[in-house]
């Protein structure tokens, strides 16, 4: 999936000059990286937010759009407006295709509705990561990785070391020795069997506080 911004040089710096910006309905913001120099940038609010609100945008290489000239680029920072929802300002870092990049992409969750510990057990999918940051090439960096719980039994969880991978990226943490869960599937609380069970542990127990010791 290919994603274009369009922006223009912003020769004017300083907050009024944010101010001013975005009351024209535009976003400030700046691109840096690959040895050159950080250019100031203004970006219309309406165009970046519709691509903004896609998950995609977020972990995918970006073709920034420069007054025609373009560059590869990936969202590294923005600050949103706490009441608004309007984004504040936004950073963008220029990639190389020979360098490695690292990138926080989100992870989607298949067959939770068949995993034995959902469907006869009647635990839940708990989503203990919902991204993870990989180390790659740009052209081999995936907009979001699949984590299967077809398998999964009450009590069962899934690690890093347990998800495929495209060719030519790699987990962050598991370089570092850090297997972290990403899913498990929990038991809930409150069920009729649970309520059943445990109301046998209790009488069991009271049974045996009233029997006289011999």
């Amino acid at each position: 999936m290919s994603i274009e911004i369009n922006a223009v040089k912003r020769d004017v710096k300083g907050t009024g000059a944010s101010r001013r910006a975005r009351r024209a309905g535009n976003v400030p913001g700046v691109v840096y990286g690959a040895g050159k120099d950080a250019v100031n940038l203004e970006l219309n609010h309406k165009e970046l937010f519709l691509q903004f609100r896609h998950e995609a945008f977020h972990a995918s290489i970006l073709s920034l759009n420069i007054g025609g000239k373009k560059e590869n680029v990936l969202l590294r920072d923005y600050q949103m407006h706490p009441v608004r929802n309007t984004i504040q300002h936004i950073d963008f870092q220029r990639v190389s295709a020979t360098e490695k990049i690292h990138v926080k992409v989100p992870f989607h969750f298949l067959n939770e509705d068949v995993a034995p510990g959902v469907k006869l057990g009647g635990g839940i999918v708990a989503h203990i990561l919902t991204e993870a940051d990989v180390s790659c090439l740009p052209k081999d960096l995936p907009e979001f990785i699949e984590v299967d719980v077809a398998a999964l039994e009450i009590g069962q969880s899934v690690h890093l070391s347990e998800i495929k991978l495209p060719k030519g990226v790699e987990f962050v943490q598991l370089a570092h020795n850090n297997d972290a869960a990403v899913a498990a599937i929990a038991k809930t609380r409150g069920s009729l069997a649970d309520d059943a069970a445990d109301a046998a542990v209790a009488a069991d127990a009271a049974a045996e506080s009233a029997t006289p010791a011999s």
